[in-house]
């Protein structure tokens, strides 16, 4: 199984908090928390989230995700698009990255940041990601900050960029929640666009199996059901569980009971196969 989006690192963007990634025992508590829910869950590969506004010398915000990878077999790092740091220079340095080999998409944080995804400072990641043949990953939906302006991250904005970026495989995350048929009508129309289900509800596993919590989740998983149908497009879904934010036995047996049993191969692991080719 393939885990499409997590955070091993604080995100560092506006109004957002650690995520519970600064434990007492630092990155190696990390690495060994992340390791034993991989473990106990099936995952073999999971895809993290890079931080923001880091320094020169890391321009993806990549840094401490390799270095937490060393000891955390199987976990890749998607790489930051900042629409304000599209500099040349920037830019030189951030192509050297990707010229590495060392990242397996990019990211762009629709909503965190107040800009839409056709601002022109997103049009050279876009062109760096055609370049390598890397995904695009856009945060889409509701938010982790209330300095967040949610317009920013509505899904149907993506479909303007799909249109105008052909040669970019697009990737809508949280599938647009709440707004999960409009993100199911980009993946629909663009051959170009897939979404990942991660985040679609959050909390500890006390959270899941509380019996308050239960018709919310029922709800979300109808709501899912019926994006996953009106998309018609199995192939462009992919799990994701949102660690910390959720955790992955219980957010995995979500997903399970939410997606027709017979896809279940294409969407917890033969889609992120060929989408990140790993």
């Amino acid at each position: 199984m393939i885990d499409t989006h997590v955070h091993v690192v604080p995100p560092g963007l506006p109004g957002v908090g650690s995520l519970n990634l600064c434990p007492e025992g630092g990155a190696a508590e990390v690495a060994t928390r992340l390791r034993g829910e991989m473990a106990d869950t099936g995952v073999s590969q999971a895809l993290a989230m890079g931080a923001w506004n880091t320094g020169p010398d890391d321009p993806l915000g990549i840094n401490e995700t390799l270095h937490l990878a060393r000891a955390v077999p199987g976990l890749h790092a998607i790489g930051i698009a900042d629409p304000l740091r599209s500099d040349p220079d920037h830019l030189r340095r951030a192509e050297a990255v990707l010229a590495s080999g060392q990242v397996k998409g990019l990211k762009a944080y629709l909503g965190y940041l107040h800009y839409p995804p056709d601002h022109p400072g997103y049009v050279p990641y876009y062109e760096l990601a055609a370049r390598f043949k890397l995904p695009f990953v856009f945060h889409t939906g509701d938010t982790y900050s209330p300095n967040a302006k949610v317009r920013f991250a509505h899904p149907l904005l993506v479909d303007d960029v799909a249109v105008d970026h052909s040669d970019v495989r697009f990737v809508l995350a949280h599938a647009g929640n709440p707004w999960l048929t409009d993100a199911a009508e980009v993946v629909y129309k663009n051959v170009n666009v897939w979404a990942d289900l991660s985040g679609l509800v959050v909390g500890g596993l006390a959270a899941f199996a509380a019996e308050e919590r239960q018709e919310l989740l029922q709800e979300a998983s109808a709501a899912l059901r019926r994006a996953f149908r009106y998309a018609e497009r199995p192939n462009r879904f992919l799990y994701g569980s949102d660690w910390p934010l959720a955790p992955m036995g219980a957010y995995r047996d979500f997903i399970c009971a939410s997606i027709p049993e017979i896809y279940h191969p294409l969407v917890f692991e033969d889609n992120a196969r060929l989408l990140f080719r790993l």
